[in-house]
């Protein structure tokens, strides 16, 4: 899913902090990534495991340009949990996995700088 504006674009609608709590972004460890087959665009199937209150998940990412599935595996990535899940082809992705464009438009997945524990909900 790519739902970023162009770069340099203006800043969305002003919302308040009990809004934005309401989206709940989690870390988790890429435990599985393969091709995505049936994606009308490159994308890469991923099991995510979000500790033991989300638990492991799919999702769904177009970040073929930058990554393989061996490089993924063991990558810690964030992601929304909490949006429903949404068909992709054949393929139901539980959880919007985080990145933004970089120049080209290829998406750059969002990772903390450091190791933190599974689960973790952004701060």
């Amino acid at each position: 899913m790519h739902l970023t504006d162009e770069p340099g674009s203006p800043a969305a609608p002003q919302t308040d902090f009990a809004t934005f709590r309401d989206i709940d972004i989690r870390i988790g460890t890429i435990l599985e990534a393969a091709p995505l087959d049936g994606a009308r665009k490159p994308a890469l199937r991923l099991i995510i495991d979000f500790g033991a209150g989300v638990g492991v998940k799919k999702s769904s990412a177009q970040v073929t340009v930058h990554y393989t599935p061996e490089t993924l595996v063991g990558k810690q990535v964030a992601a929304v949990v909490n949006f429903p899940p949404r068909q992709i082809g054949k393929f139901m992705s539980e959880v919007l996995t985080l990145g933004f464009p970089d120049a080209d438009d290829a998406i750059v997945m969002f990772s903390p700088d450091f190791p933190v524990p599974n689960g973790a909900r952004l701060a």
